[in-house]
């Protein structure tokens, strides 16, 4: 894979994206791709904890801290309600190699791949939205026109993501004129 290539995992709460991606990754990681994923919270999180010297500096009123090792770096950036970083902002700040793996962000125009779970109640997203490639589903959906995959069926999700997933600036381009 020459590049960063993009694509989306997107489904309603309880779908079991999360679940999905600790399971695919390590099967792409085993392929020799690198994998990078993003992550939309709805809420507010943290990935620092009190006691840690980065937690000090935010609650001393820091808006930006990086935290660097010699096996990984982390920035935290305070923003203001409504500043919510952009999609394309963020896939920018990845490293432009390998497949990057967007969890969430469901209504932005990048091309994903529906997470459906018919126990979760919801109905499919895929009729609704263009942009969406493929499914991984736990019920058959032959009238989607779409390639599907089961669930429990990860070496073909790793299959249909690896076709699927577009290069960055495809997505970048579609992501700031939409």
């Amino acid at each position: 894979m020459s590049g960063l290539k993009v694509i989306g995992l997107a489904g309603w709460s309880g779908a079991g994206k999360t679940t999905l991606l600790a399971r695919l990754i390590p099967l792409l990681v085993a392929r020799g791709v690198r994998v990078a994923t993003l992550k939309h919270a709805h809420h507010g999180f943290d990935v620092d904890h009190p006691g840690k010297d980065s937690h000090v500096h935010r609650q001393a009123g820091a808006s930006e801290v990086i935290v660097s090792s010699a096996r990984r770096w982390a920035q935290i950036r305070e923003v203001e309600e409504g500043e919510e970083a952009r999609l394309p902002a963020l896939l920018r700040r990845l490293t432009p190699e390998g497949l990057a793996l967007v969890e969430g962000f469901k209504r932005e125009a990048h091309l994903k791949l529906e997470v459906f779970r018919e126990a979760n109640g919801r109905p499919p997203i895929h009729p609704d939205d263009p942009r969406i490639v493929g499914i991984a589903s736990d019920v058959p959906f032959p009238q989607a026109g779409l390639p599907v995959a089961g669930l429990d069926d990860i070496a073909a999700i790793a299959d249909l993501v690896q076709r699927l997933a577009e290069p960055l600036d495809a997505v970048l381009a579609r992501l700031e004129t939409a």
